[in-house]
């Protein structure tokens, strides 16, 4: 057990030592600030002071009293309208009429052992020391109390087994809440249940994802920050740190909570606290001198008026908070400009309220031993006392207010039942002059009147209809702090549209016109996608940009999403536009590859017109003119066959483009072949006996050109039956656009046509070849071999080039293919004819030719 709760025991013990008999009787005197005798007695409890000082526990002899420290203006002032609401009540002819209430109203010092003390001195009845404190039964009907929700935990429990029902004006745990635990509570502030989502609304609506959180040690403090984590998951706001101010203040751990707020990256702080413990806490803030920082203020401490002083603005100038919804109270400022220590010239607390607000002790009450300057005790209270004096904006004070006023309506109520129709057995009725607080709970839970043009009533949790106004600390006339409605947060309107800002009218840290930033990351823009550095919070992340093909369209986003197939992202990673389709067009290259097909077809025919102008000289005539007439025109329907693969393709232009190149390919290279065969047969028909040119004539030339392009024609047909070539959208080689190419269809088929055309190549090459060395100035056999070789030679470079290019490249491959090869057959066969025929016309004579040139 600590020293703290020791304490009553110790307090008891003696006391039981000193008695002189066992008789229960009063061992110490606990008086009431304000006492009034009436026909039901409520009791207050009050903070009056902010802090305690402890007794010596050394046990060897009684302890002394508690003493409280800090004298509070502020509450007294909420004490002071208990006092006037029951004197109001007192007056009213339809409320409670010839009924009066009393009220005992103690100071619980804002520590929960203090309150607890209260709590049992309140239970004793208006007159403890003049009475048997064990003996009779108390006349307390219910308790207005307690300020903080530490104590009002304390209270409840003892008041518990008495089911007397208590009514907060300030506690706002959400832990009180729970109805089985504490059956007898109720209050007329909201649970903090909606103050931490207002909170958490609040974050997200100013974009602080990266906050800090402080709070003080006690149930309020933790349920708060429960509440607040709770609300925070899935919003993406991440708290960077968690301090706890001592619930005995403790100046080596207050600093070091200063240095991790100091040190942090997030600027914004969440403070959970109450007045009490926060004032010596941030005296040693403003020691430090640190700045910069966005305070949240809870319902606590947002309106206490013990930070409005000038030296607290430079450092929490700008605080914005939850404050509770401000009301009215007729006459209250009359009423507390009445007391004064000439009126309660016996009242301590009176007292000790001048001595704060004057700093001199009044001369009804001086002492010799006072260390303050007299004063007469009836000196005008003005604006500076404005913790005291300030009912422009009531907010505690109103809570008290109104709890009074329940209390008041719910006796109202019970001392109106008719017999026979009552909530109780039997339908019967409270006795009016013996209620059991348990039957005033009963009509509590069912109250509902209007205070001040607002609806009062509780829940089945006690709570009341949640509602807030949002302050903002401002700049006074004087330099001093000011509390400045720029918002409201109400619990009754639909989800989302609770929280109204009025961002025009805040005032932020450092007497800022805008927004604080608290991240500890900066926003990831569109493009960009969020990674979580590892160790980190979800709130710490790097921004990478989408990997191609996927793209983020909002800020912060946490994954890229793929385009559609038909789709790629765009460069900065924003939105998908359509693939850019890919094929060889008349670009750059589709253009020279044209104009080299054209010149070749041209130059091709130019071959022709030279060779039909001199077709009757021996250089055409030697040379079989006839096939070589074959020759140039298949050669020109080659080159022009390259035009056919350039441009989108179609249907018709895959089948086209693919059986236009095999087929002239190979009447071509059957005409190169029969004239290889002419060749060969030519030089050997000269041996005697030998009667081969009679089988190579030029009807059968035709036939074997004929047949050599008609197996060709029939498997491309074959091919266009079976399974033609036909145009595709191919997205998987490179994902980035659509490449439209033709498709084989049947790849056994395309190789059987390149094969079938490489075949004729091979057998003209291989009998060439044989022929090269016979006798002859023009041996156009040399020619044929080199024409082969160099086709030959084309193609099987074009099948691994055909093979591996991408895209576009790989028409272009073949384009080129078909151009090489022609360009190759055209200079070896044609060019060193047409070199003798234009350039040396001398050579072309039947003499030079047959080598009989002398």
């Amino acid at each position: 057990m600590t020293p703290l709760l020791l304490w009553p025991l110790f307090q008891f013990l003696a006391a039981l030592n000193q008695s002189p008999n066992p008789q229960c009787s009063l061992k110490g005197n606990f008086r009431p600030g304000f006492l009034a005798n009436g026909d039901f007695i409520i009791g207050g409890l009050f903070p009056l002071h902010y802090n305690m000082e402890m007794p010596d526990l050394n046990c060897t002899y009684k302890p002394g009293p508690v003493r409280c420290n800090g004298f509070d203006p502020r509450a007294f002032r909420w004490a002071l309208t208990l006092r006037l609401a029951v004197d109001q009540i007192n007056q009213r002819e339809d409320l409670l009429p010839n009924h009066t209430l009393g009220y005992k109203i103690f100071d619980s010092c804002a520590y929960p052992l203090t309150g607890q003390r209260a709590a049992l001195a309140v239970l004793n009845g208006p007159a403890e020391v003049n009475s048997p404190m064990c003996s009779g039964s108390s006349p307390l009907l219910a308790i207005v109390g307690e300020s903080g929700s530490a104590q009002s935990i304390v209270v409840s429990r003892i008041l518990r087994p008495f089911r007397i029902p208590m009514i907060s004006y300030f506690s706002s745990c959400s832990c009180l809440s729970n109805r089985r635990e504490f059956p007898t509570f109720f209050r007329v502030i909201p649970s903090d249940d909606y103050q931490v989502k207002a909170i958490a609304q609040l974050l997200l609506r100013l974009n602080w994802t990266w906050v800090g959180v402080v709070r003080g040690d006690h149930e309020y403090g933790r349920f708060a920050l429960q509440g607040l984590l709770r609300e925070l998951e899935g919003t993406g706001i991440c708290v960077a740190y968690q301090e706890m101010i001592p619930l005995l203040y403790n100046r080596q751990k207050a600093l070091e909570i200063i240095h991790v707020m100091n040190s942090s990256s997030a600027r914004v702080v969440v403070v959970f606290s109450a007045e009490g413990e926060l004032t010596p806490f941030l005296r040693d803030y403003m020691e430090q001198n640190v700045t910069g920082i966005q305070w949240i203020a809870s319902e606590a401490w947002v309106t206490a008026s013990v930070f409005t002083g000038s030296e607290y603005y430079p450092f929490l100038g700008g605080t914005i908070g939850f404050g509770i919804r401000q009301g009215q109270i007729p006459g209250l400022r009359d009423y507390l400009m009445t007391v004064n220590p000439v009126t309660y010239p016996s009242n301590p607390l009176v007292k000790k309220l001048w001595e704060t607000l004057y700093d001199c002790s009044p001369s009804s009450s001086s002492s010799r031993n006072s260390i303050l300057p007299p004063c007469t005790g009836q000196e005008t209270l003005n604006k500076q006392h404005s913790a005291y004096i300030n009912t422009s904006s009531p907010r505690i004070s109103y809570n008290v207010y109104k709890g009074v006023y329940a209390i008041a309506h719910s006796l109202h109520n019970l001392i109106s039942c008719r017999p026979g129709r009552g909530p109780f057995s039997n339908f019967s009725c409270a006795d009016v002059r013996n209620i059991y607080p348990w039957q005033l709970q009963h009509y509590l839970q069912e109250v509902s009147f209007t205070i001040s043009g607002e609806m009062m009533e509780f829940d089945m949790n006690g709570d009341s209809i949640p509602s807030y106004d949002l302050i903002n600390w401002q700049r006074g006339s004087a330099g001093n702090v000011e509390f400045v409605n720029v918002g409201l947060f109400d619990g009754a309107q639909d989800p989302g549209k609770e929280l109204v800002i009025q961002e025009k009218g805040i005032v932020w840290a450092g007497h800022q016109g805008e927004v604080l930033v608290s991240v500890c990351s900066e926003s990831c823009v569109p493009g960009f996608r969020r990674a979580v550095r590892r160790g980190q919070p979800l709130c710490c992340f790097d921004c990478v940009p989408c990997d191609s093909g996927k793209i983020s369209n909002r800020t912060d986003s946490v994954d890229c999403m793929p385009c559609p197939e038909d789709y790629w992202s765009n460069a900065a990673g924003t939105r998908c536009i359509p693939k850019a389709v890919d094929f060889l067009t008349h670009d750059a290259m589709g253009i020279a590859l044209t104009v080299i097909a054209v010149v070749g077809a041209c130059l091709t025919v130019a071959v022709l017109v030279v060779f039909l102008y001199h077709r009757n000289t021996p250089v055409v005539r030697i040379n079989n003119s006839e096939l070589s007439f074959f020759i140039l025109f298949a050669l020109a329907l080659c080159f022009l066959c390259a035009l056919v693969f350039i441009g989108e393709p179609t249907s018709w232009s895959c089948m086209l483009r693919h059986t236009a190149f095999s087929i002239t390919f190979s009447l071509c290279i059957s005409c190169i072949l029969g004239k290889t065969l002419v060749v060969l047969a030519a030089f050997t028909a000269t041996q005697p006996g030998n009667n081969v040119m009679k089988w190579l004539g030029p009807k059968q030339q035709r036939v074997i050109i004929f047949s050599c392009t008609m197996v060709q024609v029939m498997i491309c047909a074959a091919w266009l039956i079976t399974s033609p070539p036909f145009p595709s959208r191919n997205t998987q080689y490179q994902r980035s656009k659509i490449i439209l190419e033709c498709t084989v269809g049947s790849d056994v088929a395309f190789w059987c046509v390149l094969g079938y055309i490489g075949l004729l190549a091979g057998v003209c090459f291989i009998l060439a070849f044989q022929a090269r060395n016979l006798p002859g100035n023009f041996n156009e056999a040399k020619y044929i071999t080199f024409s082969m070789l160099i086709f030959c030679a084309v193609w099987l470079a074009f099948v691994p080039a055909y093979v591996s290019s991408p895209g576009k490249f790989t028409t272009a491959v073949e384009i080129f293919a078909i151009l090489a090869s022609s360009f190759g057959l055209l200079l070896c066969l044609f060019a060193p004819k047409c070199y003798i025929i234009l350039l040396k016309p001398e050579k072309n004579t039947r003499q030079h030719l047959m080598g009989k040139e002398k």
